[in-house]
């Protein structure tokens, strides 16, 4: 039995090249176009190169599926959870069976890039408009493996690695993961999609590729779920251009990411590339050192430390930093106002560098006058 057979789904497989490709560039996943377990660095020559305000559609291919305890067959991996192979995505195939990594040294992401932004320049702000996000195919993959997660030494029993095939029901109000209650049972627990991209990131200064599981002042596998569609992602230039790129595409996760992975599956991803320039950036947000996330809603500073009580301590820091310089509040003002009104998220706990991200309501400051 197929798995989504007898399910109504408007979901499309989005092969390479196939379905919408809106931006004004579009940039496939290839074998030539991304990196496996490793994020761009100042030596990385570009993929593409794009000016400040035009966007690029970006395939991106989860890494579930591709990794070589899974099998690094794609193919065999998702027909054997009952996927149609016209349904397996062509890209993730290519880079199984063409790229290598170490698994003892690499990470197991693949993202797609990097993008030279022109004028961008260390010291600005790269701002990154998430347009679109569009699932590529009707199914994903939600691992405890590698020994890791929040429960490391209790979780998974047995084997050490569990990975839970999810398959996508398109329902009302819309697409919902399922599971069941029991293994090989019906999907009768539905949670709703909420897509985003996991790793949305700069290249670092230097000669060395930065392990792709921890984030950093470059962004990276942030992890954050707020970054959906319409929302925004500042990052600080580390080199010229930027040299930017995404992966790590999620359907749906939870603040926290307790048992390692989201509901992991690839996304085309349409995004807008702008450049802040640094004496912009001051005035709007002060001194930015870190990932910096707008919703409709909220100004988002981040914290991020191998050890999450100073994630926490850095994510207070920044919001403080951030509220004194855009708003002007006294320290003390500040501060009791976010111990009153801001809530702080653990966007994960799985990545070797946890991360803290702060809600600040831009609302509440309506009334202050900026000057």
């Amino acid at each position: 039995m197929q798995f989504n057979e007898g399910m109504p789904t408007a979901i499309e497989i989005l092969q390479p090249g196939t379905g919408p490709l809106p931006g004004d560039h579009y940039l496939p996943a290839t074998p030539e176009t991304v990196l496996w377990g490793r994020l761009p660095c100042a030596a990385d020559a570009a993929v593409l190169t794009i000016s400040p305000g035009q966007t690029v559609t970006i395939d991106t291919v989860s890494h579930e599926g591709v990794l070589e305890d899974q099998g690094k067959d794609p193919l065999a991996f998702f027909t054997g959870h009952g996927v149609d192979a016209a349904s397996v995505l062509h890209d993730a195939i290519e880079i199984a069976a063409t790229l290598s990594r170490d698994p003892a040294a690499d990470g197991p992401h693949v993202v797609t890039g990097p993008i030279f932004v022109e004028g961008a320049q260390p010291g600005d702000l790269l701002r990154i408009t998430v347009v679109v996000l569009a699932p590529r195919v009707p199914y994903g993959v939600i691992s405890n493996r590698h020994g890791k997660g929040a429960l490391v030494g209790e979780l998974p029993r047995g084997s050490g690695n569990v990975s839970v095939f999810t398959p996508v029901q398109v329902r009302e109000p819309g697409p919902v993961g399922v599971l069941p209650v029991v293994e090989g049972g019906e999907g009768v627990v539905a949670f709703p999609l909420a897509p985003f991209l996991g790793t949305m990131g700069v290249a670092v200064a230097g000669s060395e590729r930065p392990h792709s599981v921890p984030p950093g002042a470059h962004g990276g596998n942030i992890d954050i779920n707020l970054l959906v569609e319409g929302t925004v992602l500042y990052l600080p230039v580390q080199v010229e251009g930027a040299l930017a790129y995404v992966g790590d595409p999620h359907f749906a996760q939870g603040d926290g990411e307790v048992a390692l992975t989201a509901l992991e599956a690839s996304l085309r991803a349409t995004l807008r590339f702008d450049v802040v320039p640094r004496a912009e950036a001051l005035a709007e947000f002060g001194e930015v050192l870190g990932p910096l996330v707008r919703t409709d809603r909220y100004l988002v500073p981040t914290g991020l430390d191998p050890d999450l009580d100073e994630a926490m301590r850095k994510c207070v820091r920044a919001a403080l930093a951030l509220i004194q310089a855009r708003w002007g509040l006294d320290e003390h003002l500040a501060y009791a106002y976010l111990s009153a009104a801001t809530d702080f998220d653990i966007s994960q706990v799985v990545d070797i560098v946890c991360g803290v991200h702060a809600r600040i309501r831009e609302s509440d400051f309506a009334e202050v006058d900026r000057g």
